[in-house]
């Protein structure tokens, strides 16, 4: 769990978020109802806000520490790392439920920053894949998402999957 308020490449780790319905983390700078992305406001502030909530997987960590690259929760600039889950397959629309009560639903895959090379030198080469059922290159740093509804989420919460309504739509870049 992570969060800061102030725009600065990597974010604290904290005992619990507590989600907001329609804004995102409590207390984080990506808060809003409109873009809060410090590149993206210069050009279209007022467009809905699709990155409320940044989740990544932390296998992506295991698989960067195999090539010398050391990387924890937080230091990518997500909000919820998370285990056993396979965020990046998972379709435009899908509902989280984490924890207790909060839902988030995934709008789609979130774009390197070239923040990320001034973070670990050559990282940013990694955060790209070669997407073997389309055959062209995807994003592999994680997914954003929307909150639907607020709660409060902790480590070691449980994430609960509810796939949307056929036909699936592949994640896209927000």
């Amino acid at each position: 769990m992570s969060r800061n308020a102030t725009y600065v490449f990597s974010k604290p780790n904290h005992p619990s978020i507590t989600l907001l319905a329609g804004l995102g983390v409590e207390g984080d700078v990506h808060a809003g109802e409109t873009i809060r992305h410090q590149f993206r406001m210069t050009y279209e502030p007022h467009l809905p806000n699709l990155r409320q909530v940044h989740l990544m997987h932390e296998e992506l960590f295991e698989e960067l520490a195999l090539k010398g690259y050391a990387v924890s929760a937080g230091q990518l600039g997500e909000n919820i790392t998370t285990r056993g889950v396979d965020l990046l397959a998972l379709p435009t629309g899908t509902l989280l439920r984490l924890g207790a009560d909060a839902v988030v639903e995934v709008t789609g895959l979130r774009n390197p920053c070239s923040k990320i090379s001034g973070f670990r030198t050559g990282l940013l080469g990694e955060m790209f894949a070669l997407d073997p059922r389309s055959d062209e290159f995807t994003f592999r740093c994680g997914v954003m998402a929307v909150v639907r509804q607020s709660g409060s989420v902790q480590p070691d919460d449980l994430v609960e999957i509810e796939l949307p309504a056929q036909p699936h739509r592949a994640l896209e870049r927000v």
